[in-house]
């Protein structure tokens, strides 16, 4: 009978890690970075839906805590990143880390208050503003009326929650950060290993705050289990394509392609959650689509 020590189990799992790690970046590079940016907003969206879910056991942030905690912990696991970046890379991967955590932080805080659809309609106007700043063409004012008309019928009525949507601007503000900080983690940084440093900065950030709110809740089974399941939904899968995709392609394309995801969201909303849009609030998230497709192509 042959005795397996701890230490050569612990050599078998890093080396099959790394055989992972190794397979994963070759079918990367066969998929094109479209498709990578739509399974994303696909992933991202309906884990979101899922984690709306877990917020009467969770809350809000206790529902991020597990989401990032599992994420990262996936990340370190399966990446073995290198804490040798470099000098350069260090700045983009706190601020990477910080912003994504504000951003999820805020959006869940959002979602708890008004349909996901809306509040990522909401949270979209960050990227759509660094779109158009700067622009000096007339078609770009024409697409910012756009928009503006979007959020006017979003919040016609009176019957929307104002809290959420002060908590979906700030995700949105994030938002913007996170494009900015990812575009200068895949320059500064090669692979990976950037992604989970950054993710495990996150946790630092988002565990605390779970905790207290969250209190015992976060630890029963269940939301253990579904805290995996959104780990790798709406973080692990998403954040690793999407920034691969940052390498590959110019980011007016990558912002196009993103011009998606208030209407998926709407969708996982309506599919997942049986949350039902008025007419009025579909034509707002096409407006805003269009608007941000409008404006990235334009530029």
């Amino acid at each position: 009978m042959v005795t397996v020590t701890s230490s050569e189990r612990a050599q078998r799992f890093w080396s099959f890690a790394g055989e992972i790690r190794e397979s994963a970046g070759t079918a990367w590079g066969r998929v094109p970075p479209p498709a990578m940016i739509l399974v994303g907003i696909v992933s991202v969206q309906f884990g979101a839906s899922v984690a709306k879910q877990l917020f009467a056991v969770t809350g809000p942030i206790g529902a991020v805590a597990l989401r990032i905690v599992f994420s990262a912990g996936i990340m370190l696991a399966v990446l073995r990143p290198s804490l040798r970046v470099g000098r350069q890379a260090w700045p983009a991967i706190i601020c990477y880390g910080v912003v994504l955590a504000g951003m999820n932080m805020l959006l869940y805080q959002a979602i708890s208050r008004i349909p996901l659809g809306v509040a990522v309609t909401i949270e979209f106007l960050g990227p759509l503003t660094i779109a158009l700043i700067g622009a000096r063409r007339l078609v770009h004012a024409g697409w910012a009326l756009l928009a503006a008309l979007g959020v006017f019928l979003l919040a016609e009525g009176g019957r929307i929650d104002w809290l959420g949507v002060v908590f979906a601007l700030g995700a949105g503000v994030c938002w913007g950060g996170y494009i900015l900080a990812g575009s200068a983690l895949g320059k500064r940084t090669s692979g990976h290993d950037g992604l989970a440093l950054a993710m495990a900065v996150s946790a630092v950030m988002a565990l605390p705050v779970g905790i207290v709110q969250g209190g015992s809740g976060i630890f029963s089974w269940t939301a253990l289990l579904a805290g995996l399941g959104v780990a790798l939904l709406s973080s692990v899968l998403p954040y690793t394509l999407e920034l691969e995709a940052l390498r590959r392609i110019p980011p007016r394309v990558f912002g196009v392609l993103m011009s998606l995801e208030p209407a998926v969201a709407a969708l996982a909303g309506l599919i997942v959650l049986g949350e039902q849009l008025g007419w009025r609030q579909w034509i707002a998230v096409c407006c805003v689509v269009v608007a941000s497709i409008g404006s990235t192509r334009s530029r």
